[in-house]
Parts: structure tokens; C-alpha cells; sequence
């Protein structure tokens, strides 16, 4: 045969390849007006392009606000934009809890999970349902703070609104990238080119990370623009981008569908191979150590091609610590169950964001649990809205060497459930923000968990005295190490006092829109003598933190590295210096709407103290 026919050939495959590529991307970007879709290609036929604000806020992991009010909460993203295009710090924006590396780098910080693919960087997300579903032509995030934390959107093929669920739900990435430092604080309509997808949706995902920002990002609203008849495109095509060959084979090999992981896991036939090559050679442990660097659905894939790698890839050892939050759009019953022989010896597992819409039943996560649960140290669940009581029965149950339990905003789960947590008397770590606990299960929890170092209630507003759970700590609780009580209501001088006395290793301590406490008690005085070892303290919006409580800190707390005064109209620049002055290892200190500190007095500070992260927001 003549060697033009293999070229022709391979070159006809090219083209096939750009050109299938460039009839699903074509349109990316240029889908922008209200008019009819139009661009280098038109859509057959023409559709109407509908612009849609989202109708409701369905889920998120965490915001700055309260659950009872809408100041700086994710349900500012439903409806019109209440500050575009103004620029600043707006109570009417949404706003999650966290920004930049500061919670990193404190005593409660936990180590991350081995094995996290480089493009899985999120750390929040929101959902929010539309009215109308359609096939997405653009997305627009109206950004009024510090833009830029946004990295991935998606859409879901579930309609919210419907009377009959799918039996598969299937998410598709719009867009993704990593985060990306922005220049400013100031508003933007942010619009990225999102690629086309072959289903209708009207929810949408965003997902962020605050890593880069120098403060927290704030969303103002959601535009959706789509159209009702999915585009049927002509094969008019403009200049072929070469790089878009290779993501296209990215797509379809890790696509969010779920048959695409559980294939992987399930996969048992083998390649028939003569010998394993050089792997022969190696040791057993040289190869294990090898395959740790290799992701989950990489080390499925090794599986596949010959029986020694196979062998190494289902060792129980490669999965000692397993974190599935990556893949959280394509675990479901089936993908725990294909692990269930790999993970016997699993220590850690983050099962974070996972399950939810009817994933992961209640007796699927328990039959994980029964056959895995007997070695876990750590167990990561935030927004697992699967979860009821029966999962903490069998948790507590199943897992009697756990320390460590995340349930941070897993709001599904009954009051009475959180009972069962006080049998782990091992427990170390125990993160419940954003949950229903009561104060009857916290203080059984506190009477029968003496070991915890790190304890989270932050936004917990089921709770009705803090000063007696305050006191608990204080008596049983010597440990502790950190303690979150981000907007706890009613916590009183007398339960800061209980608390100080008793639980004198605290290093880390967050008392932020904590309206009962008062300055003029001593409360905050009686902190810095009694607890000499802080290194972060957030006081944030309690307006009568004062100089004496400053110079107190200053005077007795010389390892302190982060403190939050946000709000606070009684501090003078002289006792900020002294602060500053004191404590060396400060490096982050937020004066935002602190009235006597103003611009000059902050640039004056950076100047002298260049270690130190000074902000000072601004509203316009």
C-alpha cells in the first residue's frame, strides 16, 4: 500500500478531531446579547436567548452571615443585584466565611489529604436554582469585592422545580481554571467563555477559592443566559486551536459523570501481558511508594494493564488516608462499594460534598462504614446532607479509634442525632458549624469528650445558653487548643471567665459578632491575663474593644499572630503600636471600620511594620 493512504488517513482523523472539537466550542464567548444567538456559526434553528437571575439559593458550604438574618449571607445571591456596579463592602452582597491563607496558618488548621489532583482547588461552593431550564450560553457573576475567587462552574442536569427526580443526576463543568491573582478590589462582571453542554439546566454551581484575596470576595447576583432548543450548529468553522484537541480527551476521560469512576473501580478484566516488564525487578515497597503520587481514578486506570500492577493498585495500604471530595459529582452507592475491599485499613477519609440529591443512601454510607470504619482516625463529611441519625449511630459504632469528625454544614441532620457523638470519647478534633446540635447533646459531648483540643460552634443557633456550655468546657475540657464561637448570641462575661479559667491552652480563640460580651466587664482583659498562649483572636464587629484591652494583649499575649478588631470605634493608633511593637510574630491584623484608624494612620503602620498585614476595608 501506497504511504499517502496512512497519511491521508491520520490526516483526515485531525480534522475529524478539530472539527468535532470546534462544533461543540464554537459559540464560547460569543453569546452575550439579548438578541438572537448570533456569531461566526448560527444556531438552526434560531432560538431566543432568555436572561434569567437565579430564583433561589439552594445549598452552600459556608457564609460570613448569620442563619437568622441577610446581612452578608448566600441568600443575597437570589434575585437582581443589590450593589452592582458599586464597589465595596456591602452587608447586601454574599460572602463566605473564610479568605486568603490566614486560616492555614493557625493552631486549627488541618493537614490537607495526599493524592488531591492540581485541578481540584476549590474550597466553597454555592448552588443556585433558575426558573426556566435552558442550555447555557453564558454565565455572569457580578463580583462588587475583591473579585477573582470564583475557579469552576457547573451545571446540573436535576431540575429543583420538578415533581419527578431523574435516576441519574449528571453534572457538566462549564468552566474551570485555577486561581488567579486580580488586580484591585473594584466591581467587575465577570464572564468566562463556558463550553456547551447537551442538557437543559437551570442549576448552576460555583465554586471558589479565597486563597489569592487580600479580603473576602463579595457576589452580588447570577445572570443565566440560555436557550430553550439545544443549538444545532453548522460545520462553518474559523481558526483551529491545537490545544483544544487534548482538553477535549480531558473532558471525556474525567467528565462529572458517574459510570465514568464506578467503570474505573469495577474494572477486572486485564491485558494479557507476557512479563510485567522491569516492575519485576522492583521492590514491592519502591513500587507502592511510586503509586502514592498517583491520584484515585489514575491508580484505576493502572489497575487495568497487568495483574502486578493490578495487585498493587487494590493494596489496602495505597488507600490509607482517601480523600473523594475531588470526585464529589461521581460518587454514589455503586463507587463505595467497589472500594469497600480496598479500604480496610483506611485512616482518613473526606467524603466532603459528596452524596447529596440521592447519591449516597443511609444504608449505602453504613455498609462502607461496617467493613471500613474500624481503623479511621479522621472522617470529613461537611455538607453531607445525606446524613441522619442513623449515620451517627452507625459512625460512633463503627469508628471506635476516631479523633477527628467534620460536620460542618450538615444542617439535615435531626438535633437529636448529635447525641450519639458523646459515645466517641476519643474524639479530638469535633467541627460542627452550621448545624442543628442542641445544648442537651453538646453538653453530653463535653462531659464525655475530655480529650478535644479543637472544637468548632460556629453559627450553631440552637443553642440557648453558651455561658453553661462555656462552663462545661472550662471544667471538662483542659485540652483545648481552639475554640470557634463565630456568632454565638448570648455568651456573657461570666461564661468568658468560666471558659479563660478552665481551658488555659487555648491558642486560638473566635469570639466575632459576639453582641453580648462588653469591654466595660474586664471580659476582654481577663483573656489576656489568662491566656497567655494565643496566637489568633477575633473580636470582629464588637464595638467596644477598647485601648485597655489592646495594651492587655500586648502585655500578656506576645505570641499572638492574627487579631480582628473589625468595627471597633474606641482603638487609638498609640495602642496599636504598642501591639505591633510587642508582638513580633503578628501578621495579620484587621482595623476595617475601626473609626479612629484611618488611611494615612494604616499606610503610617505598614511602613514601620512591614510583617504585618494591615487591612482596612472600605465601602464607597
Amino acid at each position: 500500500m501506497s504511504p499517502v493512504f496512512p497519511m491521508l488517513t491520520v490526516l483526515s482523523m485531525f480534522y475529524y478531531m478539530c472539527l468535532r472539537r470546534r462544533a461543540r466550542t464554537a459559540m464560547r464567548g460569543e453569546m452575550n446579547s439579548r438578541r438572537a444567538i448570533e456569531s461566526n456559526t448560527r444556531a438552526l434553528p434560531i432560538n431566543v436567548e432568555i436572561v434569567q437571575y437565579a430564583k433561589e439559593v439552594l445549598d452552600f458550604s459556608s457564609h460570613y452571615g448569620s442563619e437568622n438574618s441577610m446581612s452578608y449571607t448566600m441568600w443575597n445571591l437570589a434575585g437582581i443585584p443589590n450593589v452592582y456596579p458599586s464597589s465595596g463592602d456591602f452587608t447586601q452582597t454574599a460572602v463566605f466565611r473564610t479568605y486568603g491563607t490566614w486560616w492555614d496558618r493557625c493552631p486549627s488548621a488541618r493537614l490537607p489529604f495526599k493524592r488531591t489532583p492540581s485541578t481540584f482547588c476549590s474550597q466553597d461552593y454555592v448552588e443556585l436554582a433558575f426558573e426556566e431550564p435552558v442550555y447555557p450560553t453564558a454565565v455572569h457573576i457580578l463580583e462588587t469585592y475583591h473579585p477573582g475567587a470564583v475557579v469552576r462552574i457547573l451545571a446540573c442536569s436535576a431540575n429543583p422545580y420538578s415533581q419527578n427526580p431523574p435516576a441519574e443526576v449528571r453534572w457538566e463543568i462549564l468552566w474551570s481554571e485555577a486561581p488567579t491573582k486580580v488586580n484591585g478590589p473594584q466591581a467587575r462582571q465577570f464572564t468566562p467563555c463556558i463550553k456547551q453542554i447537551n442538557f437543559p439546566t437551570n442549576l448552576i454551581r460555583l465554586e471558589v477559592n479565597s486563597s489569592l484575596l487580600d479580603y473576602y470576595t463579595e457576589l452580588d447576583a447570577v445572570v443565566l443566559h440560555g436557550v430553550k432548543e439545544r443549538p444545532v450548529l453548522s460545520l462553518k468553522t474559523s481558526m483551529i486551536d491545537m490545544n483544544d484537541i487534548d482538553e477535549d480527551e480531558d473532558e471525556e476521560k474525567y467528565g462529572c459523570g458517574m459510570d465514568t469512576l464506578n467503570k474505573q473501580f469495577s474494572i477486572v478484566t486485564l491485558r494479557e501481558w507476557p512479563t510485567n516488564g522491569y516492575f519485576d525487578k522492583l521492590p514491592y515497597e519502591l513500587i507502592q511508594l511510586i503509586l502514592s503520587h498517583l491520584t484515585v481514578p489514575d491508580l484505576c486506570r493502572l489497575a487495568q494493564t497487568c495483574k502486578l500492577l493490578y495487585q498493587h493498585c487494590c493494596d489496602p495500604l495505597q488507600y490509607i488516608h482517601l480523600s473523594l471530595q475531588p470526585y464529589w459529582a461521581r460518587i454514589n452507592d455503586t463507587s463505595l462499594e467497589y472500594l469497600q475491599s480496598r479500604c480496610t485499613l483506611i485512616q482518613w477519609l473526606n467524603l466532603s460534598w459528596t452524596g447529596n440529591r440521592g447519591a449516597i443512601s443511609v444504608s449505602g454510607f453504613s455498609r462502607f462504614l461496617k467493613v471500613c470504619g474500624s481503623e479511621l482516625v479522621r472522617l470529613e463529611l461537611s455538607c453531607g446532607h445525606f446524613l441522619n441519625e442513623t449515620c451517627l449511630e452507625v459512625i460512633t459504632e463503627m469508628c471506635p479509634n476516631l479523633q477527628e469528625l467534620n460536620l460542618s454544614s450538615c444542617d439535615k441532620i435531626p438535633p437529636q442525632a448529635f447525641n450519639h457523638i458523646a459515645k466517641v470519647g476519643s474524639l479530638k478534633r469535633l467541627i460542627l458549624y452550621r448545624t442543628k446540635v442542641e445544648q442537651t447533646a453538646l453538653l453530653s459531648i463535653l462531659n464525655f469528650c475530655s480529650e478535644l483540643q479543637h472544637l468548632s460552634l460556629g453559627s450553631c443557633v440552637m443553642i440557648e445558653d453558651y455561658d453553661l456550655i462555656a462552663s462545661m468546657m472550662g471544667a471538662k475540657c483542659k485540652k483545648l487548643r481552639s475554640l470557634d464561637l463565630w456568632r454565638c448570641k448570648n455568651i456573657t462575661e461570666s461564661g468568658i471567665a468560666e471558659l479563660a479559667s478552665g481551658c488555659q491552652l487555648l491558642e486560638e480563640l473566635d469570639l466575632g459578632w459576639c453582641p453580648t460580651l462588653q469591654s466595660s466587664t474586664g471580659c476582654f482583659t481577663n483573656l489576656a491575663r489568662k491566656l497567655p498562649n494565643l496566637q489568633k483572636l477575633f473580636l470582629t464587629a464588637n464595638r467596644s474593644v477598647c485601648d485597655t484591652d489592646i495594651e492587655e494583649l500586648a502585655a500578656n499575649c506576645t505570641r499572638l499572630r492574627q487579631l480582628d478588631i473589625l468595627g471597633t470605634r474606641m482603638v487609638s493608633p498609640a495602642s496599636l503600636r504598642k501591639l505591633l511593637e510587642s508582638c513580633k510574630d503578628l501578621s495579620l491584623l484587621d482595623v476595617s471600620f475601626c473609626s479612629q484608624i484611618d488611611n494615612r494612620v494604616v499606610l503610617e503602620l505598614n511602613a514601620n511594620f512591614p510583617n504585618v498585614f494591615i487591612k482596612k476595608s472600605f465601602t464607597q
